[in-house]
């Protein structure tokens, strides 16, 4: 397992050097946007053909969507910078990342379905609004979210680091030194109370924090390629279309973001596998400090373009 995982480190490392170091970027880019037009096009005919009636326009309609939630999770995306830097900094399992990239995938494509949902039925917007809508209102607020993310991981190291220093160990112990013969969070014998939440009931709830607050940056968001077929869906009569279109396009998209989560995971397994016991929790400290302060100028920088 050991050289699976750094095999998939240094084809991982190698892709972030191509991509930022020798504009490999530009050109995903490039195919990315080329991959949406021509996905764009065909949702167009998949959909005139399944208000036809057309005989198989059902899965060529949620073919194409699966396609173009690819091509759009191929481009430059929040996404892909949350599930990244999260799964870098933090030691939260392949399985659950991978979890997350779905639920925030799909997160993304129920709100495009409301906001279109409500701008249809009830506020009366045409395209224009809706897209306005997503564009410079859910867009900036979602990078703005990911930025708090990203101060949030850069708090929490700060905060890894303070528990880890030999004055706070020192406290922490005299602060237990008591009479009571219990762990933390298990019912006293002797008061017949519980001191506090268990490690197990801490590490729950804090992952439970974590993964709500990952899908929602993502989430705020909309996928303009789901607004885009909700919206032809609507007017042409066949809402039910467009929610299953979008839900199938965030699956397409958790397909390619699922891989950023094990490319992550990879890294950051394969950096503390030559660490042992405090090192790897002050290398963890200081990968949430690194990745968080990373997360949070990168996006707040974006939302400084987007509003400027």
């Amino acid at each position: 397992m050991r050289w699976i995982l750094g095999a998939i480190a240094l084809a991982s490392l190698a892709l972030v050097i191509w991509l930022f170091g020798l504009g490999g970027m530009a050109d995903v880019s490039r195919w990315a946007t080329a991959g949406q037009r021509e996905a764009q096009t065909a949702l167009a005919a998949a959909l005139r053909s399944l208000r036809a009636g057309e005989a198989g326009a059902w899965f060529a309609l949620m073919s194409v969507c699966a396609a173009y939630g690819f091509f759009h999770a191929a481009g430059p995306g929040h996404g892909k910078l949350v599930i990244g830097g999260y799964g870098a900094a933090s030691q939260v399992p392949l399985a659950r990342l991978i979890g997350l990239a779905v639920a925030s995938s799909l997160a993304q494509a129920m709100t495009a379905i409301v906001l279109v949902a409500l701008g249809a039925l009830v506020f009366g917007w045409g395209r224009a609004a809706m897209t306005q809508a997503a564009e410079t209102v859910l867009a900036p607020a979602s990078y703005a979210a990911i930025s708090l993310l990203g101060v949030w991981l850069v708090w929490r190291g700060f905060r890894h680091l303070r528990n880890l220093s030999p004055t706070s160990e020192h406290a922490h112990d005299q602060s237990h030194a008591h009479d009571h013969s219990h762990d933390h969070g298990e019912v006293c014998s002797s008061c017949g109370h519980a001191h506090g939440p268990s490690l197990e009931q801490a590490q729950s709830v804090q992952s439970l924090y974590d993964a709500l607050g990952v899908v929602a940056a993502v989430a705020i968001r909309p996928c303009t390629g789901a607004v885009f077929l909700l919206i032809l869906c609507f007017g042409f009569g066949i809402p039910w279309a467009g929610v299953a279109g979008a839900l199938v396009m965030g699956l397409g998209t958790a397909s390619l973001t699922a891989l950023v989560a094990l490319a992550a995971v990879s890294l950051r397994e394969s950096a503390l596998a030559p660490l042992q016991g405090r090192t790897v929790a002050v290398a963890m400290a200081c990968a949430e400090l690194f990745v968080g302060a990373c997360v949070a100028m990168i996006a707040a920088g974006i939302v400084w373009r987007m509003v400027g």
